[in-house]
């Protein structure tokens, strides 16, 4: 089972789908047992995979759990059937097979209209999801991020609110977009592989080693294509604006699966693809109108966290005010990605664990005022904490979770990543720590005006509170909430490995340790050649031997950007040593 355990996770749901195929519409109840053993049956299947993982959580090999091999799919193209995992992608799929058996519990009584096909649809994104993750073929991997757009197009458009064939068709437009320029950049990293003499192939760690040796020019374009198609899934300011009308159209588990998943596509591609593809692009001074292009990537990032949390204290609509919210906590999760350090990017990948938990907690909670009243407009309760003291409660621990309370999952992933952000640049984290405070303003503030008080609204009065169902779907956040928020080393640890790798790679000189403005110099001045000869000097480089043709190190320091010291120093070490006289 251990070597096929990807493959049986991968595949469930999609079976459970097939199945689902040969029942009659019109035997509703069975529709929903099945799809919902499936669903649950996917999440037990997975867990097996926990104690599997974390035996080998410090093993020196990148992937573990490897089925399949390189181009052994389509052999004529170089495309593979090739599964594996890191510490990264594990936590992910953890969290696809959790909410996906929760929203799909959820549903229970929300539709009623064409059920079958309703949850077949649900059952193959599951799969789709559930591929992006493990998939170390960028073909294999292509074809499971376009195959889940389909079935949450059709998600949002059937089953939707009022607005929902707008919403549907803005959704779908906005990614293929990104998908589309992300697949230039792959058949671009697909050739370029074959022009270095290698065998045509879309092996992910045969592209990693070609990739670096692309010149700095064309690698800005190239990380450019896949900026935008991970930019639009996250979604980062300003490619955001699809995000809050395919939410508030989105019924309440495609609004669920959708923020505390899908979303992390875009961040799982940052850090699986951007950073390890094209390191020599964040870490080189060069600007562009006067910013590097980290700089770019951190100030989208803090303009996304700050811009988020103040829209979302101006909205009226409950839902609407949770989808602004993702757009300013995922901002913290790009954050930490760029800041290039290992507290940076650990917090990054555990908060988009906990944006997971708490955000999907939120539209559960939205979603079930929702069924009973039929309306999302903040003005049109209040005292529900009289009537609904349950709900109430649960309510109250996620919106804790969800603006960072010490104790809960979302202190520890903003913590972590405003100490890389600070390790940084101080100044990255002053901008950003606003953000913490504004959520604590939008998320109380609605409490207050949705819970407290008497009930004024005759409509409310007698409301029932929480099913046990209901209670059922949000139990398994909250124990991963306080979970997390009491005791987080295993997850740090889980992380540990892939992450120092991937700051090996985007920092080779620096290791573990934080980035710091010695590294990279000033965003706003070009470096100039005096620096870059000072470093090299230090780092016992003799400039006056570029001039012999025959110089190992000349290839290494021509393209060495001025002023990056790492990458001076990375030529020293490539600088052949004189033998030493007997």
């Amino acid at each position: 089972m251990q070597s096929h355990i990807l493959s049986i996770i991968l595949f469930t749901p999609l079976l459970g789908a097939l199945i689902l195929l040969f029942v009659p519409q019109e035997n509703k109840s069975a529709i929903r047992w099945i799809a919902n053993l499936f669903a649950l049956g996917g999440f037990l299947i997975s867990l097996p995979l926990v104690p599997m993982f974390w035996a080998q959580r410090f093993d020196a090999q990148q992937f573990k759990f490897i089925e399949g091999t390189a181009n052994n799919w389509i052999p004529s193209i170089g495309a593979g059937y090739n599964l594996g995992i890191d510490g990264i992608s594990f936590l992910l799929i953890m969290l696809t097979t959790l909410l996906g058996w929760i929203s799909i519990l959820s549903s229970w009584t929300a539709i009623e209209n064409r059920v079958k096909e309703y949850y077949v649809w649900f059952l193959v994104l599951q799969t789709g999801m559930l591929g992006v993750f493990m998939a170390l073929d960028f073909f294999l991997f292509f074809v499971f991020w376009e195959a889940m757009l389909v079935p949450m197009y059709l998600l949002i458009g059937i089953w939707g609110g009022p607005r929902k064939l707008y919403a549907a068709i803005k959704f779908f437009l906005y990614t293929l977009l990104g998908s589309v320029l992300m697949l230039l950049g792959i058949l671009f990293l697909y050739f370029h592989h074959h022009t270095l003499g290698n065998p045509y192939t879309f092996s992910i760690p045969a592209l990693y080693t070609t990739a670096k040796l692309i010149p700095f020019g064309t690698a800005v374009w190239l990380f450019l294509a896949f900026f935008l198609g991970f930019a639009i899934k996250v979604p980062m300011f300003p490619f955001h604006t699809w995000l809050p009308d395919a939410h508030v159209e989105a019924p309440t588990a495609g609004s669920v699966i959708l923020a505390g998943v899908l979303l992390k596509m875009g961040t799982y591609g940052f850090v699986r693809f951007s950073l390890p593809f094209f390191p020599q692009v964040l870490t080189n001074p060069s600007t562009f109108w006067g910013v590097t292009v980290r700089g770019w990537m951190i100030g989208l990032s803090i303009v996304g966290i700050v811009y988020g949390a103040l829209v979302s204290l101006m909205q009226k609509d409950m839902k609407k005010l949770v989808a602004y919210s993702s757009v300013s906590h995922l901002g913290f999760c790009t954050l930490g990605i760029f800041a290039l350090n290992q507290a940076g990017l650990s917090g990054s990948v555990l908060q988009q664990i906990n944006h997971g938990i708490s955000t999907g907690a939120l539209f559960l909670i939205v979603g079930i005022l929702y069924e009973r009243r039929h309306t999302r407009e903040i003005a049109e309760y209040g005292g529900i904490s009289n009537v609904m003291p349950i709900y109430a409660t649960i309510t109250m621990i996620m919106f804790l979770s969800s603006m960072g309370l010490p104790l809960l999952n979302g202190f520890v992933g903003e913590f972590t990543i405003l100490q890389g952000a600070f390790t940084a640049n101080w100044k990255w984290a002053a901008w950003a720590a606003p953000g913490v405070v504004l959520a604590a303003a939008y998320l109380l503030w609605l409490y207050q005006r949705v819970f407290f008080g008497t009930v004024t609204n005759e409509k409310n009065a007698k409301l029932h509170d929480l099913t046990p169902r209901e209670v059922l779907t949000f139990a398994p956040l909250i124990v991963m909430a306080f979970w997390i928020g009491l005791y987080p080393k295993p997850f740090f640890q889980i992380l540990e490995q892939p992450v120092k790798q991937i700051v090996q790679t985007v920092q080779p000189t620096n290791n573990n340790a934080p980035v710091n403005a010695q590294v990279l110099p000033s965003i706003a001045s070009p470096s100039t050649e005096t620096s870059w000869k000072g470093t090299a000097s230090s780092a016992g480089i003799d400039l006056s031997k570029g001039k012999d043709p025959n110089s190992s190190w000349k290839g290494t320091a021509s393209a060495v950007p001025p002023g990056a010291n790492n990458r001076a120093a990375l030529a020293a070490e490539r600088t052949p040593q004189p033998k030493a006289s007997n």
